[in-house]
């Protein structure tokens, strides 16, 4: 059981305006603490608070990242990005890749304490611990639990290089924290814009602050002496791969200041790939044909678009100024090699 880090005893003290809600817990979170709020933000959404076991978490070999180590304080993703690769990660819990991966998430409240108990521990060398490679942790809940700032804290306090992967504007809160941690080690930060069409934006990542809000906090954090990587991803084919919104977005980017942007093409995981299908044959059944064909192997689309698709991107950041746009200094989430072809239909 990959959940078997978890455990649950109530938390002491409930937070203002909190009440319990009225779901079964899953069964692999028995005794968690389940809070739903009443503020609009929150509309919907349940929240169980746990306390985990461990937290820096190493990264299997198979994954082919640049980093070994990840600190993921939340599980779940009021982001709800209708191709988040993540979604399988919650049928560990009993719950399901789609609404409950959007609506349902798990909050390790321990997170702080255990990161610096970790970081303290004598086996632990110091090696680099990237934040934000699975769901994003600073999702609309981390305005509630707060708990990036004891994170960074610890990590900045041991010196210990972090990176973070983000679409949360959010980080800016912590930007005094991000300054300090950098005079000690190495902070990476890296910002996900796959496009800058608001009306895409809308349909298929309802829960981010909008692109062109990202890459102000890209001009922000830029403009505050940090080298601020865009990835752009996912690039969704028939949405945003065309000529027009690829330079467009490359050009929003190169005008926030950011120093490289790294095309990363649309995979679809199980989980996500089934939740992003219903979705597509919904909004866009003319797409459907083409996916299929795209996809009719497996996760990955076929090498040689994904190659195109990369090759006009890098021109497209030549054409702006981004000469780095190969391959960012802080790339953190880099395009997953595709697997061995397993046959899959798409709807």
């Amino acid at each position: 059981m990959r959940w078997a880090n978890l455990a649950a005893p109530p938390a002491e003290g409930a937070s203002e305006r909190a009440a319990p809600a009225t779901p079964p817990l899953p069964l692999a979170l028995p005794g968690a603490t389940v809070r739903t709020f009443d503020t609009p933000g929150f509309a919907g959404m349940t929240f169980y608070e746990v306390q985990a076991k461990s937290i820096i978490n190493r990264v299997p070999g198979a994954s082919r990242v640049p980093f070994e180590w990840t600190i993921n304080p939340y599980r779940g993703c009021s982001h709800a990005c209708v191709y988040c690769f993540a979604r399988n990660t919650h049928t560990y819990l009993d719950l399901d890749a789609g609404a409950d991966f959007d609506q349902k998430v798990i909050v390790k409240v321990n997170a702080g304490e255990l990161v610096r108990r970790e970081l303290a521990a004598p086996r632990w060398r110091g090696a680099h611990v990237a934040m934000g490679t699975n769901v994003d942790c600073y999702q609309r809940a981390e305005g509630r639990y707060q708990l990036m700032p004891q994170i960074i804290a610890a990590l900045r306090d041991f010196a210990n290089p972090f990176s973070i992967l983000t679409k949360g504007t959010l980080l800016l809160r912590d930007l005094p924290l991000l300054r300090q941690a950098a005079e000690v080690t190495r902070v990476g930060i890296s910002y996900s814009v796959g496009f800058v069409d608001e009306r895409l934006w809308r349909a298929v990542e309802p829960g981010t602050p909008s692109p062109r809000r990202r890459l102000d906090a890209v001009r922000t954090l830029s403009d505050a002496g940090f080298s601020v990587g865009v990835l752009m991803a996912p690039i969704l084919p028939g949405l945003s791969d065309d000529d027009e919104s690829i330079d467009a977005t490359v050009a929003a980017v190169a005008a926030a200041g950011a120093t490289s942007v790294t095309a990363i093409p649309l995979h679809l995981r199980p989980g996500a790939r089934e939740w992003y299908a219903h979705w597509l044959a919904r909004e866009f059944p003319h797409l459907v044909p083409r996916y299929r064909e795209l996809y009719r192997s497996g996760a990955y689309a076929p090498q040689a678009y994904q190659r195109e698709l990369t090759a006009r991107v890098r021109i497209a950041a030549r054409r702006h100024g981004l000469h780095r746009g190969e391959r960012g200094e802080n790339r953190d989430l880099p395009e997953p090699p595709p697997p061995a072809a397993e046959q899959l239909t798409l709807l």
